[in-house]
């Protein structure tokens, strides 16, 4: 039986959502508020987190960072729940590291079918096997969720790490930017293709020597983006 970890501190809401999911036959555990959230989240072991964002007492952002951060939680899907609508908090919340990002009021039904996709289907590259990806002095550690450059580390976010996962695995590969949005962000996204070229660019100067130049993340004009170091492409 999967476990399901909900923090949310609207009574009536939490009522809601444990009774649906524990008909679903899902076991439920939580709390009301984000005081002590990482502890219970290491003492239930949960196969998925749904995590207020805006908690009396707490930032559900920085629950799903700390999260992130403890390696034996960091592969849990997390679900944000939230009236937050924006583009931009929407970014923001994938970006940190969640898997998903529900807009309140929501459909039950529709939020527990989001939740039975997450765990059939690994969010991202976060399910892929671990290992560790090289090319032209840039290193990946999918393990230790750690990247460096000609041997020191460098700081990627969440979502930076998990594209420049994706196409490092696939080099050579170009995708669009469709496709880059379905393998990293993942179907449910709430964002715009755009959103891609504002992340590679972000990568671009964090693992370019020269990111003006770059030799690792091309462009394919008219198309997307491939990881092929050391080829310069069109774009």
């Amino acid at each position: 039986m999967k476990k399901i970890l909900l923090i949310e501190d609207d009574a009536d809401l939490y009522a809601l959502l444990k009774y649906n999911l524990e008909r679903e036959g899902f076991a439920t555990a939580g709390s009301q508020t984000g005081k002590g959230a990482l502890e219970l989240c290491r003492q239930a072991r949960p196969d998925l987190i749904l995590l207020d964002i805006m908690l009396p007492d707490s930032d559900g952002l920085d629950i799903c960072k700390a999260v992130r951060a403890d390696p034996e939680l960091a592969e849990t899907p997390v679900i944000f729940l939230t009236a937050r609508a924006s583009e931009t908090d929407r970014i923001v919340g994938l970006e940190i590291g969640a898997n998903d990002y529900v807009v309140k009021p929501f459909f039950v039904r529709e939020l527990i079918a989001r939740i039975k996709l997450r765990l059939r289907v690994p969010g991202g590259v976060r399910g892929a096997a671990s290992r560790v990806l090289s090319a032209a002095g840039l290193e990946l550690d999918a393990a230790s969720r750690q990247v460096r450059l000609d041997g020191a580390p460098l700081a990627l976010t969440a979502t930076e790490f998990r594209l420049l996962e994706y196409l490092m695995s696939r080099p050579g590969v170009v995708f669009n930017r469709e496709q880059l949005l379905d393998a990293v962000w993942g179907e449910d996204r709430a964002i715009t293709d755009r959103a891609v070229d504002v992340y590679v660019l972000r990568l671009r100067q964090k693992i370019e020597r020269d990111p003006a130049a770059p030799t690792l993340i091309h462009s394919v004009r008219g198309f997307g983006y491939t990881f092929e170091p050391r080829r310069a492409m069109a774009g």
